[in-house]
């Protein structure tokens, strides 16, 4: 696989390169070729992400009942878990994960150049969950096992007319998480936004709501993408749309769960 190592304005960035439409697994010379650089891309894509509000205005508190005080711990919970490499339930995660991408291609080993076929920064997966901890990698399992058509149609960018820089994937993957955390307020003892109350009430109903939530979300922007004709450069207003979008959605009225979300309608499930 051919290396080329590409900057923007002084940092690092990661893209994939699509010279065909698809992936073919059964050929040794593969059609993606991967730009790797520093997690800087990562962060830097979101760093303008997070709504800004207005000098002097205060952000609303809600109050909690018990049941939706003990979900949302348990999902700060799960939030406070780093990934470790060296933890065998999180390595067995790691490679399920593969299993799940490419069912039909054995992983030889945790730390491998194969890891960049599904659109990590390197050789070595661990490096890029540091943006979303281990939840990044549980999204991406419950994506796969749930949605297994929406997820390999991501991952292999199977869908519309692709731009020849793409984002990867999985690094895109932590992205989602991460701006998730941020736009619901998890880290907050309460929520202080009406779409972080909103989505409580959805978590106390659905204990996988956050994980669902992701794969909208990761759909949502594959959806924006594709709409906007974007590539590499324009991943963070991608993720702006994509936000923007997701908020509206989960502040309507007839939304009463998350299967309710227009963008639910994107998600396909079977392969």
């Amino acid at each position: 696989m051919k290396m080329d190592v590409s900057r923007d304005d002084g940092g690092s960035f990661v893209a994939v390169r699509r010279n065909s439409q698809h992936l073919d697994r059964t050929n040794t010379c593969h059609t993606d070729e991967v730009v790797a650089g520093s997690t800087a891309w990562l962060g830097r894509s979101l760093s303008c992400v997070c709504v800004q509000r207005k000098e002097g205005e205060s952000r609303p508190s809600f109050d909690l009942t018990p049941a939706q005080e003990d979900c949302l711990q348990r999902l700060q919970n799960r939030l406070d878990i780093a990934y470790d490499g060296s933890v065998p339930e999180h390595q067995e995660a790691l490679r399920v994960l593969w299993k799940a991408a490419f069912p039909e291609e054995e992983l030889r080993d945790l730390i491998s150049e194969q890891w960049k076929e599904m659109g990590w920064q390197g050789k070595d997966p661990s490096t890029d969950f540091r943006g979303g901890g281990f939840i990044s990698l549980e999204n991406l399992l419950y994506f796969a096992r749930n949605f297994p058509k929406s997820f390999q149609d991501l991952l292999r960018k199977q869908e519309g007319d692709r731009a020849m820089w793409e984002y990867p994937f999985a690094v895109a993957g932590v992205n989602v998480t991460f701006m998730l955390i941020q736009m619901l307020d998890l880290e907050a003892v309460k929520p202080r936004t009406f779409v972080g109350a909103t989505f409580l009430k959805f978590l106390s109903e659905n204990e996988s709501a956050f994980d669902l939530l992701y794969c909208i979300t990761f759909k949502l922007m594959d959806h924006r993408w594709l709409a906007m004709h974007a590539s590499y450069m324009d991943f963070n207003a991608v993720m702006k749309s994509t936000r923007r979008q997701l908020e509206r959605e989960l502040l309507q009225d007839d939304v009463t769960r998350l299967e309710d979300l227009p963008s639910f309608s994107l998600l396909t499930r079977s392969t």
